[in-house]
C-alpha cells in the first residue's frame, strides 16, 4: 500500500475534524454536518478509485 494514500486520508480527516469543531462552536451545526458528509464523500471516492485499481490488477494477473 502506498503511504501517500494514508496521508491523504489522514489529512482530509484532520481538516474535516477541525472544520467540524469550528463550525459547531460557532453554532452552525447544519453546516458542520454537511462538511463532515463532504469529507466522507471525498474519502470514499479516493478509496473506490484504489479498489478499482486493485480489481484491474487482479484481472490482469489472472487474465480474466
Amino acid at each position: 500500500m502506498n503511504i501517500d494514500l494514508l496521508l491523504k486520508i489522514a489529512g482530509v480527516g484532520i481538516l474535516i475534524a477541525v472544520l467540524h469543531q469550528i463550525l459547531t462552536k460557532a453554532g452552525r451545526d447544519d453546516q458542520a454536518m454537511m462538511t463532515s458528509l463532504a469529507g466522507m464523500v471525498i474519502v470514499l471516492t479516493i478509496v473506490v478509485k484504489e479498489i478499482s485499481t486493485l480489481f484491474d490488477t487482479v484481472r490482469t494477473v489472472f487474465n480474466l
